[in-house]
């Protein structure tokens, strides 16, 4: 677990706010029968889980991909090479929405917006040195050439749900 306290109860509100918010018809299916607190997502999404992430073309269109997707500090990572579609999206475009679905058992949707850990030529975020060494500890050091292969993002969520009929199965399969 990465959060702190205070990322955690951060992450609590969101979570309480964001399904206060919600239609009727979402929360006929997310309830607090069926949902995590934060504690429990974070203990849940460990490592790599694969995201499908939406993003939006020049012409308004929606484009959806796979990234690999880390869940540090209450907030969603991800990376991919800077000469691709989505990294022109999210460049011009910073809205974002990501899913992390494991079938029947987990469902995990965030909307928000994007900012860029390590530009190309430009400052790095504060905290990209930690989150560096996380992802080359996960990946290996040479798996990329870190400042010119690969581009990596944060997602700031305004908005975030997670549907889970039954905790168990999730932890049992961890």
């Amino acid at each position: 677990m990465h959060e702190t306290p205070t990322e955690l109860a951060d992450l609590q509100v969101l979570l309480d706010t964001s399904l206060s918010r919600s239609t009727s018809h979402l929360r006929s299916i997310v309830d607090e029968s069926r949902t995590l607190t934060a504690e429990q997502l974070v203990e849940v999404l460990t490592g790599m889980c694969v995201l499908s992430l939406a993003t939006v073309t020049a012409g308004g269109e929606p484009r959806i991909s796979a990234v690999d997707g880390h869940f540090l500090h209450g907030k969603w990572y991800f990376g991919t090479a800077p000469t691709a579609a989505k990294a022109r999206h999210l460049a011009a475009r910073p809205a974002a929405s990501a899913a992390h679905v494991r079938g029947e058992d987990l469902g995990v949707f965030t909307h928000g917006h994007v900012e860029i850990l390590n530009p190309r030529g430009g400052e790095p975020a504060d905290d990209w040195p930690e989150l560096l060494a996380y992802l080359q500890s996960f990946y290996g050091g040479d798996a990329f050439d870190w400042s010119e292969e690969v581009v990596y993002y944060r997602l700031n969520p305004h908005w975030m749900t997670v549907y889970a009929p039954d905790v168990t199965t999730l932890v049992d399969r961890r």
